[in-house]
């Protein structure tokens, strides 16, 4: 398994492995044969390698479901469900911002200036943004626009959601994690049934 090690690494501190973030690493876990040495490297560990409906990330999950992983599963959807409604409103921003027909996927491209200035010319849009980058999941100190809007971006950025191939180009690429924190708030509305789809816009998103 030394061949896997860094990969392991990286899935066991909680990566999200996509074509956008990795495409060798997304390219390796699509082997059935490198699927089926991870998941016997893991079944000790009571983690097994899983991807989500879409096929496009992968990470890892429980084998059993025992006291110990139910115990963690819960603190970690108590954090996803804190930081679920900023995260889906900023979802909403971009869709409704940049024009788009359908939410946000692995693959798609941000270009930060012409969020911006679209946001600039919409009074309705600078006042969400505004609120958005007060929440606590973004924590801005900031009134203009311009420094809120590289914050959120920032933060996205370092939680997985967004990949920066430039530092000094101010565009963003989506990435696979994106599409499992879709999967999660389906899953959340119907299930949990949490109110993640009070408003038209969230619910025609979803």
């Amino acid at each position: 398994m030394l061949q896997h090690g860094p990969l392991l690494e990286r899935l066991l501190a909680g990566d999200f492995i996509c074509q956008v973030s990795d495409e060798d690493a997304f390219r390796h876990l699509s082997q059935e044969q490198t699927l089926q040495d991870i998941n016997h490297y893991l079944r000790p560990l009571n983690r097994r390698l899983v991807s989500n409906d879409d096929n496009s990330v992968y990470f890892l999950a429980y084998h059993e479901l025992n006291k110990a992983a139910r115990e963690q599963l819960s603190s970690q959807f108590a954090l996803t469900v804190q930081s679920l409604l900023p995260l889906l409103e900023w979802l909403q921003l971009v869709q409704e911002t940049l024009g788009r027909d359908s939410a946000l996927t692995a693959g798609d491209t941000i270009k930060l200036q012409e969020f911006v200035l679209r946001t600039e010319d919409n009074q309705s849009l600078r006042q969400r943004l505004n609120q958005l980058a007060s929440d606590r999941f973004f924590n801005s100190q900031s009134d203009a626009l311009d420094n809120q809007v590289k914050l959120i971006f920032r933060r996205l950025k370092e939680h997985g959601y967004l990949l920066q191939p430039h530092s000094d180009r101010q565009y963003y690429i989506v990435t696979g994690k994106i599409d499992y924190l879709i999967d999660v708030i389906r899953f959340i509305r119907d299930e949990e049934h949490l109110p993640v789809d009070d408003t038209p816009t969230q619910q025609a998103m979803l």
